[in-house]
């Protein structure tokens, strides 16, 4: 009889029979991020003039991160509070859902004295985006379909793919004028089906910087409500773009108060520096307070999968900012003085291109656009050049982060476009 040890031995080797094969050998290797891509490649030039501007991601005119005074103010006063670190219920911190929906909807808002408005916090403007198409996908009666405005911010196409919705674009910018092309976009939508899902930038439209005017928004409201069509907003930068939050929230209320159906993704990462902290909330317009109460019951049974239940120390702080009188109003003042300056940058960027370095092109469309990025009009070609020549990192549709610019660079900045496009 063989033994223990022999036997063993015997074994053929697994190595040796045949080649390991993994699990995984079959996932193919994805495409990197547009926006990460930059960044990696930014952070490996060693050159001192280098420039990001791919990030969207307010900086100081420093060139650095910057932490809102009433943010670090409103730290201090949850720290006195010495809060316990509980749950909270998978809707969120309430006094937050609560600020979030006065802050959007108006603190005379009609539908929220009615408590006509579903609102659950959630993972920031994404996973607000993701749980409106979640429950889109689960719960509206027309076609599975969202048009979206073309171009749109990237991340809304795999959001509403991965929660099975079907995508359509609608014409929005016009690339001979860098502005929107309103009598194109009023014809798709009209050429919409029924009952379609409409996708708007309710301000700071991502990426081209083009909002309508608002009586552009009050022609897409007529239309939009001829063609009973249905309405997502996404909302992710309340007075960061005009330095107004009221003003800013012209869309929204507008189409609120003339009785659309409509949900809200909102974010507070820009206009609260909370980039880290996933701030957002989704909302829902109802028609009365028991299909609220159906709403919310619903919107809970599917977050409880997802992520179970939000993070609280963000919405904490957003609630101590909107909720303490005297932080509001800073934070008030600090979200117009981001916005003015960006505004700044604008008129600057444009004012060296066509005077200090002569350039025959039309800039207009650089004061013109509005919020946190400009659409250049650079194409593919001249974007690699100005990576090339002049360590300037953007993302190749063109679109610039105007939040990396700054006094320093400014001038640098035109030179290099100048360059590049004069031709």
């Amino acid at each position: 009889m063989l033994s223990a040890a022999t036997r063993v031995a015997m074994r053929p080797s697994f190595t040796a029979s045949r080649a390991f094969v993994s699990t995984w050998s079959n996932v193919p290797q994805g495409p990197p991020d547009a926006i990460l891509g930059v960044t990696e490649a930014f952070k490996r030039d060693t050159n001192p003039n280098k420039m990001n501007l791919g990030v969207g991601a307010y900086r100081d005119d420093n060139g650095k991160p910057y932490v809102l005074n009433s943010v670090q103010k409103a730290e201090k006063v949850l720290l006195d509070q010495n809060l316990d670190k509980e749950y909270a219920g998978i809707t969120g911190v309430p006094s937050f859902i609560e600020a979030a929906g006065r802050l959007a909807y108006g603190d005379d808002s009609a539908l929220l004295n009615d408590k006509r408005v579903a609102i659950t916090q959630s993972i920031s403007g994404t996973g607000a985006l993701r749980i409106g198409a979640a429950f889109l996908d689960s719960f509206y009666p027309h076609a599975k379909k969202v048009y979206v405005p073309n171009p749109t911010w990237g991340n809304h196409l795999p959001i509403f793919k991965h929660s099975g919705l079907e995508i359509e674009k609608y014409t929005y910018f016009d690339k001979n004028t860098n502005g929107l092309n309103i009598n194109g976009m009023l014809e798709d939508i009209k050429a919409a089906p029924k009952n379609s899902v409409i996708l708007l930038h309710a301000c700071a439209h991502n990426p081209t910087g083009v909002d309508p005017t608002q009586q552009q928004w009050d022609e897409i409201s007529q239309v939009v409500k001829d063609r009973d069509h249905f309405v997502f907003f996404d909302m992710a930068y309340q007075g960061f773009a005009s330095g107004d939050c009221t003003r800013d929230a012209y869309a929204l209320r507008k189409f609120a108060q003339e009785g659309h159906q409509l949900v809200l993704s909102q974010s507070f990462a820009k206009n609260m520096g909370l980039y880290g902290e996933r701030v957002g909330s989704f909302s829902v317009v109802c028609a009365d307070a028991e299909e609220k109460a159906r709403v919310e019951s619903q919107l809970k049974i599917l977050i409880r999968p997802m992520y179970s239940n939000p993070p609280i120390h963000g919405a904490r702080l957003v609630s101590t900012v909107l909720n303490t009188p005297e932080l509001k109003q800073e934070w008030l003042e600090e979200v117009k003085f981001m916005a003015d300056r960006i505004i700044t940058m604008r008129t600057k960027l444009r004012n060296h291109l066509e005077q200090d370095f002569g350039s025959k092109k039309n800039w207009e469309h650089i004061t013109n656009q509005i919020g946190m990025f400009c659409f250049s009009g650079l194409t593919p070609e001249q974007v690699d050049k100005l990576k090339d020549d002049w360590h300037v990192y953007l993302t190749r549709d063109g679109r610039i982060s105007m939040a990396g610019i700054s006094s320093g660079n400014v001038k640098y900045l035109a030179e290099a476009i100048h360059n590049v496009t004069k031709d």
